[in-house]
């Protein structure tokens, strides 16, 4: 069994056949989207499907659109239980639009505190302001999508009851094997952040997260059906907080 709590479907260059592959497979996926037009486009073709699910995101760099995607943001924020991808990027990429950011995102918060919504959340280079904007907003359902601020604050989101995402970029990265290793295997889902890694020379592809199953297989001396039913049980638990 595989489960991708991270994937941008609909920026792979064959949306359509990603998604007829993931439904043979059987994965589950929860598709990210980068701005809520975005998640316009897509809606009809995810309504039909049991085990794949349209997040609606406000994506840190894209900042520039916030402005203008707000609107769209609260029209369609009833249509789905997931919001992804959104956070803070303060990034040499990001930093410019760090207020916009702040104010985009606090909006969200504020949106969706107290509603069943569970978050798929980017950090980069902002981990401790995220943290502290979900906290003080009340979020109780967030992932931390392909995590990669300091060993220090790991303790601090799993005490605030967040989740981690973890790819393939991840598990091959020497930094990235550090930061599973301080993550309790109950606090771990599984992500492709399709189609934005590479293995193989190729793009991968939800299907390839059988490399994080092993990986994390062998670094806890278990069997790879142990680890995909602990992802599968960490995964119902997050689900548990939206019925």
């Amino acid at each position: 069994m595989i489960i991708d709590a991270h994937c941008h479907i609909d920026l792979y260059p064959n949306p359509r056949k990603v998604l007829q592959d993931c439904v043979k497979a059987d994965i589950t996926v929860l598709a990210m989207t980068n701005l809520p037009s975005h998640f316009e486009k897509g809606y009809a073709y995810f309504q039909s499907l049991k085990k794949i699910r349209l997040a609606l995101g406000m994506h840190p760099l894209m900042a520039d659109s916030h402005k203008d995607e707000f609107g769209l943001f609260l029209k369609n924020i009833d249509k789905t239980s997931y919001i992804g991808e959104v956070g803070l990027d303060f990034s040499k990429a990001g930093i410019y639009t760090k207020d916009i950011q702040i104010d985009t995102f606090s909006k969200i918060l504020k949106e969706v505190s107290g509603q069943k919504k569970i978050l798929s959340i980017h950090s980069r280079k902002a981990e401790k302001e995220v943290l502290e904007l979900l906290t003080n907003n009340n979020i109780h359902s967030a992932v931390f999508h392909w995590y990669s601020g300091g060993l220090n604050l790991i303790e601090a989101i799993l005490e605030a009851g967040y989740f981690f995402s973890i790819n393939p970029a991840m598990v091959k990265s020497v930094s990235g094997r550090k930061i599973i290793s301080k993550i309790p295997l109950t606090r771990i889902l599984t992500e492709s952040d399709g189609p934005f890694i590479e293995i193989e020379n190729r793009i991968i592809e939800p299907k390839d997260l059988k490399i994080v199953n092993e990986f994390l297989a062998k670094f806890h001396d278990l069997k790879v059906v142990e680890i995909e039913k602990i992802i599968k049980n960490n995964f119902n638990d997050l689900i548990k907080s939206i019925r």
